[in-house]
This record gives structure tokens, C-alpha cells and sequence, in this order.
């Protein structure tokens, strides 16, 4: 008997996960592995980080997804390198032999060269980010409650998002309605309403991805909530009490107890590793360049989805890193492996189909851009709910959340707000970032 291909895929994200899925007939040996037991649904981690929705609601266990697929192996550990000549990838506990390997272990916060800003700035890609950001915000509430002095009381309750994408708009919109509802009549010696909330853009406008039209919507909605949308400003110097942002030549600074970014992503440190063991190239994001079949060139065997590949086969652009990109080529790479498993060539290249993008800038505020349809304010955001809670893996997970978000339009109220990690005084919580001295962007 023929012993069976064995195909491993590395990342349970939205592109591994949608290859593993497609494979489920396939006459293959599937081995799925990823250093967390569960797929994660990263479009609302932010409802996480602002107390709307606990993680539980928007992850399952990669075992559970994949309990019906009978030839598919899941593996918790995490990759650590390559060796293609051996055909093997190297793990932390051992090595895993494949005969197709397809990688797909996303991206990282982008600091564009000042790394060690993530201590004084968290950005939101996982679990723990948002358990962090969540501590942060509640626990500046709680040490303005507690100091004595009105200038670090308007300190601590100075909120600085750091950069205008999806994320950036999503995380400040929150802010502004946590302060301004949810906590309104809850402390005794501060008034929650009066936080102020920044958004710095380095643009000429925020959703740069949008049309012009929709990206005035946005920033209009954000105003309407009271978040000061600064543009055109570029982040120089990060302190542990304070951002300094530069703007036509004049330089600011901004005295604030908290600081998230979202101004930048890039790949996994995968990248650069499988790159240098095939022998090709990564961009100025680390992700690998791919052929218009998703491989990696010169290794046909080797496919690359997701966040870590960079495709601009026949676009203006590089297709961007969202979720509908990596589960289509997810799609698209099984159906390749399968082609190749009955003797067919495939000669076809990657397509991607744009069905739209979307934001939500707040309670009954969003845009959606759907091509020649575009949405703002209630439309928009009843788009965005109903889509969100269908692409959620897990019908469970879908009820709940619909519960959850029902429960905090009616009442204002975020159930979700509970104050994990290490606190201190200042308002941070962080149990990995040490208090560092003031540290200088290298842009």
C-alpha cells in the first residue's frame, strides 16, 4: 500500500486553517501546527482589549474545528526553522517531515525600527495583547480615581491610539464610548467623560485603504464621539508618561498615561528564516515574495499564505493582509495540492475576489466599502455585525457574541471589564514590559 503525502501546515490562523478544512477528502496525511491550541478571530480582538467581549467568545480549540477531519493531526509546538534539503521543519520539541509544506504564521506589531517601543506601547494581535490593553485603560480609570493631583488625574486619563487604520479608528471609537457611557456614573472623584482621547495619523487622512468619502465619515463619526483626530503627525519619542509627535516641523509633546498602536504591521520572524533557507527574498514588511501559485520560487513544494506572503501578481498593490486574503488562498492552495495529487499540471495563478472592507467606528457607527455600494452610520454598522457573526467559526461562538452585543447596545454596558495582570500605579499593568527610560524613534 502507498504510503500517503504527507502535507504539514504551520499557523491555525485564517489561511492554515482554510487549507487544513479544504483537505478533508484529500488522500493525504495533514499535519497542523501551531505554538496556541486555538484559532483565534482577530477582526474583534479590539472587543476584547475594551471589555465588550471575553476571548473565549471569539476563539475555539484547533482539535475541536478539526475533530471530524480523520486525517488531520494537530500539534501544539512552534516552529523554529527549516530544512528544506531534508525536507523538514524544525520544531522546539523536534523536527516534522513533510512532502508539501504550507506556511502561515501571519504578522507582528511593526515599530518601523524602535522595537523597543512595545513596552510603552502594546499593539493588538493576540490574546495577551488585548488582556494588556484592556488592564491599561481600566487601570488609568483607577489610578485617576486615586490620585490627589488634577494634572496627573488629566494625565492618566489621556488616551493616545497611534495610527488611523481599522484597528486604530475600532480602538479609539471604543475609548471614547467606554469613557463617555460605560464608566459615566461609576467613580466618585473623576468625571469619565472628560478623558480625551487622541488618534495620530501620519497621513493626510485616517482609512487610507477607503474611499476619500469614507474615510471623512469615519473621521466625522469619531469627532461626534469627542476623539481628537490629529493628522498629518508623526510619531518621534515615546516616555513612559508621554508621546512626542511632530507636525510641520514643530514638535509636541503630549503628556498621556496610555499609548496603543496600531499603526503598522509586519510579518512573523518566520519569514525572514524560510526565506533565507530557500534562498529568495523578503520585502520591507518580512514577507516572502511568492509566485503567482502561492510557492515560494523555486520550491514548488513550499506555499506561503496569509500575512507572510507578499502577491502582487497583476495588481498595483500587494494584496493586503485581511483575513478574506489568506482564507482564499487557503482555499486555493488545497486545491493546487489535491490537482497535483491526481497528475493534473496547474498552470492557473492566484485570484483574489474583493467582496469589501469595513470598520466600525463606534455604537451604530461604521463604513463599508463594497466596491460600488458604500455604506456609513446605521447601514453600515448593521453590515458589519451580521457579516462578523457569520464568519465566526463556531455557532456557539456566534450566539454568544450576538447575546453579548445585544446586552451592550441596550444597556452601555461592557460586562467584560475585568482587571487582569500586574497593576501599578501609573496605570500599567504590563507583567513583560519593564519600566523602561525614554526611548527616541529612529524615523
Amino acid at each position: 500500500m502507498q504510503q500517503k503525502k504527507k502535507v504539514v501546515i504551520v499557523g491555525g490562523g485564517f489561511g492554515g486553517l482554510q487549507a487544513a478544512r479544504s483537505l478533508k477528502r484529500a488522500p493525504v496525511d495533514v499535519t497542523l501546527i501551531d505554538r496556541r491550541n486555538f484559532h483565534l478571530f482577530q477582526p474583534l480582538l479590539y472587543q476584547v482589549a475594551t471589555g465588550g467581549l471575553s476571548p473565549a467568545n471569539i476563539a475555539a480549540t484547533l482539535r475541536n474545528l478539526l475533530r471530524r477531519m480523520s486525517n488531520v493531526r494537530v500539534i501544539m509546538d512552534e516552529a523554529t526553522g527549516f530544512d528544506l534539503e531534508r525536507k523538514r521543519i524544525l520544531l522546539v520539541d523536534g523536527e516534522a517531515e513533510y512532502d508539501t509544506l504550507v506556511v502561515a504564521t501571519g504578522s507582528r506589531h511593526h515599530y518601523f525600527g524602535n522595537e523597543d517601543w512595545e513596552g510603552l506601547a502594546p499593539g493588538l494581535k493576540t490574546v495577551e495583547d488585548a488582556l494588556e490593553i484592556r488592564s491599561r485603560i481600566l487601570s488609568a480609570f483607577e489610578a485617576a480615581e486615586k490620585t490627589g493631583d488634577a494634572g496627573e488625574a488629566e494625565r492618566l486619563l489621556t488616551f493616545v491610539v497611534v495610527g488611523g487604520g481599522a484597528t486604530g479608528v475600532e480602538l479609539a471609537g471604543a475609548l471614547a464610548e467606554i469613557s463617555r457611557d460605560t464608566l459615566l456614573h461609576e467613580f466618585r472623584r473623576i468625571d469619565t467623560s472628560t478623558a480625551r482621547i487622541l488618534l495620530i495619523e501620519g497621513a493626510d487622512r485616517i482609512l487610507q485603504t477607503y474611499p476619500d468619502e469614507l474615510s471623512a465619515a469615519a473621521q466625522s463619526a469619531l469627532e461626534r464621539l469627542g476623539v481628537e483626530v490629529r493628522l498629518a503627525h508623526m510619531v518621534r519619542r515615546l516616555d513612559e508618561g508621554s508621546v512626542t509627535v511632530e507636525t510641520g516641523g514643530r514638535l509636541e509633546v503630549i503628556p498621556a498615561g496610555t499609548v496603543l498602536w496600531g499603526a503598522g504591521v509586519k510579518a512573523s520572524p518566520l519569514g525572514p528564516k524560510l526565506a533565507a533557507a530557500a534562498g529568495t527574498e523578503t520585502d520591507g514588511q518580512d514577507r516572502i515574495v511568492v509566485e503567482p501559485d502561492c510557492t515560494v520560487p523555486g520550491h514548488p513544494d513550499i506555499f506561503v499564505v496569509g500575512d507572510l506572503a507578499r502577491f502582487d501578481h497583476g495588481r498595483r498593490k500587494p494584496l493586503p493582509g485581511v483575513a478574506p486574503v489568506a482564507m482564499q488562498q487557503g482555499r486555493f492552495v488545497a486545491r493546487v495540492i489535491k490537482a497535483r495529487l491526481s497528475g493534473k499540471t496547474v498552470t492557473g495563478a492566484f485570484r483574489y475576489r474583493d467582496y469589501g472592507s469595513m470598520a466600525t467606528v463606534g455604537r451604530s457607527k461604521a463604513v463599508a466599502d463594497f466596491g460600488r455600494l458604500r455604506l456609513k452610520g446605521y447601514p453600515a454598522w448593521g453590515a458589519w455585525l451580521f457579516i462578523h457573526l457569520m464568519k465566526i467559526v463556531q455557532f456557539q461562538d456566534r450566539l454568544l457574541v450576538f447575546v453579548q452585543w445585544a446586552w451592550n447596545y441596550f444597556t452601555y454596558n461592557r460586562y467584560a471589564r475585568l482587571i487582569t495582570g500586574r497593576w501599578n500605579p501609573l496605570g500599567a499593568t504590563s507583567e513583560r514590559a519593564e519600566r523602561r527610560p525614554a526611548v527616541e524613534g529612529k524615523t
